[in-house]
């Protein structure tokens, strides 16, 4: 069966894993951002507490991950649990870095305008340091969806959902009828995924970025 006539048959079925693939990822995404962000606020302007958070964060992107699935399997068990939660480890570090990158590069001069002006630590916070900082944040959390787009593909390993069920059921069946299309078909959806919701972070960060910062 040629490539073509596979996608002609199979696209309903490369179309849920695509869905369950991306909802995966961007559930694993919102909350590595929530994280990272969260303990960025918390660790700028305090350099070493800083170095020892990216230290630490920075450190889960060196575990292989096959290894990392296969540790959370005793605590969450098969299938999404374990693949979401490797994937936020993963995910923290590009938004925890360019969290702490963005509010530090905020100039000096609007910091001291906006406390002569008599806000708070938290209003400049609010108000100020972080609209400044969005297009760094929003940058690291870019980076952060793409990483995890790829790394995804690898929970089905450990029975999770997505695109990697095609990949590795394509390749356990390498020389079978449709095991090449299978595999194909999954590489190149993720790969077709991870370009949309870049697409979709470049359209999100001009909507939501001042026309003055971008």
């Amino acid at each position: 069966m040629s490539f073509a006539d596979y996608l002609g048959q199979r696209w309903p079925v490369i179309g849920v894993l695509a869905v369950q693939h991306a909802e995966m990822v961007l559930i694993a995404v919102a909350v590595a951002a929530a994280i990272g962000v969260g303990v960025g606020i918390v660790v700028e302007g305090h350099p070493r507490a800083s170095r020892v958070a990216l230290n630490i964060t920075g450190t889960m992107l060196t575990i292989p991950s096959f290894a990392l699935f296969g540790l959370l399997i005793p605590v969450l068990g098969l299938g999404a649990p374990p693949a979401i939660a490797a994937l936020v480890l993963y995910a923290i570090f590009p938004v925890l870095r360019n969290t702490v990158t963005g509010l530090a590069s905020v100039p000096g001069a609007v910091e001291d305008a906006a406390r002569g002006m008599g806000l708070s630590r938290w209003a400049r916070l609010r108000l100020v340091r972080l609209p400044l900082a969005w297009p760094v944040v929003l940058t690291g959390v870019r980076v952060a969806t793409i990483m995890t787009v790829a790394i995804a593909a690898i929970a089905a390993g450990v029975s999770g959902p997505g695109l990697g069920q095609l990949i590795f059921g394509g390749l356990a069946r390498i020389g079978g009828a449709n095991a090449l299309n299978d595999a194909l078909a999954g590489t190149l959806g993720v790969a077709v995924l991870a370009l949309a919701l870049d697409l979709l972070f470049v359209a999100l960060s001009r909507l939501t970025t001042s026309r003055g910062l971008g």
